[in-house]
Formats: structure tokens, C-alpha cells, sequence
């Protein structure tokens, strides 16, 4: 059990187990590894509670109903692995303004907060538009050896490259 307690682990190891989970959705639930639709689908669930039945009636909601479903879960199991992982790791600390960003543009706490919530905007617009996440163009879709996916990939990390350039001018 001593790899559970590991800093870091192989991205090599990450990958084939990404991938064996991969296969093993598309196989046993015929459904591809994805997120963005969780978020979505939460965003229904929290206007329902205002809104009511209401929200149901809506076209995007009748194609995406705003229910838990395995993708949700998979949402939540990725954020409690993230942090039973830190936890057992020993690198558990919750930290309001990481030291890379601190180093490169200060501690305040309202800019961090900022960009982080305008760049979840973005992130979770895109993934609307795309029509897929990261997970699910980069993991499902290229294994699918669908091109719009490929296509995807290789923008997601052509933008982060260029991000990554341009806030910590590497």
C-alpha cells in the first residue's frame, strides 16, 4: 500500500489506468469517460430548487436532464480520490493562493479567486460549445479515434501552452 502514500504518481501508471477505466465504461455501461455534462446538469439541479419543475420543460434540460447520473458520480469520486490522495500522501493543505501564482503575481487572495472563476467560465462554456470536456474529447474521444476529438485535444493543449506562456512567461 506504500504507492498510495506516494507524492506523485507515474503519469505512465495514470495513463494505462485512465485508460483501463476507459474501456471498461465504454464496455460494461456503452458510455464514454466525461465530465462537463455533470456541471451542467448540476447548474439544473440548482435552478430546479429555485425555479422548480419548470427548469424540466426547458429544451437543453429535456436533452440533459438535471438529475444525478454516473457522470456526476464520477465528478464526485474524482474530487474525493483528490483528496484521500492528498490526505495519504501527507501533502494535504488547503491554500488560497498557491506559491507558483504568489511568486509570479502577488497574494492577493481576490485576483487568484478571480481568474480562477473566469477561467471556469471559459473552461465550462467551451465544453458546451465543443460539445465534451477535456476527459471526454481527450480520453473517450480520441480512443474512439474520433477526428473532432483529435482535433480538440490538440487545441486544448496548444491553449495551454500559449496560457502557461503568457502568465508565467516561461
Amino acid at each position: 500500500m506504500n504507492w498510495l502514500a506516494m507524492d506523485r504518481w507515474s503519469p505512465y501508471a495514470v495513463g494505462v489506468c485512465i485508460g483501463v477505466l476507459n474501456t471498461i465504461a465504454l464496455i460494461l455501461l456503452e458510455k464514454p469517460i466525461g465530465c462537463s455534462t455533470a456541471f451542467a446538469r448540476t447548474s439544473g439541479m440548482i435552478e430546479k430548487l429555485a425555479r422548480g419543475e419548470r427548469v424540466c420543460r426547458k429544451p437543453y434540460y429535456q436533452a440533459f436532464p438535471p438529475s444525478v447520473d454516473w457522470e456526476w458520480m464520477l465528478v464526485l469520486g474524482v474530487i474525493i480520490g483528490a483528496a484521500l490522495s492528498a490526505w495519504l500522501s501527507g501533502t494535504w493543505a488547503l491554500q488560497w493562493v498557491p506559491e507558483m501564482w504568489r511568486a509570479s503575481f502577488g497574494p492577493g487572495v481576490f485576483k487568484r479567486v478571480a481568474v480562477a472563476l473566469a477561467g471556469s467560465v471559459c473552461m465550462g462554456l467551451g465544453a458546451r460549445w465543443a460539445g465534451g470536456c477535456t476527459s471526454g474529447h481527450g480520453i473517450s474521444g480520441t480512443a474512439q479515434l474520433a477526428v473532432s476529438s483529435w482535433l480538440a485535444a490538440a487545441c486544448f493543449f496548444a491553449g495551454g501552452i500559449a496560457t502557461a506562456f503568457l502568465l508565467y512567461r516561461f
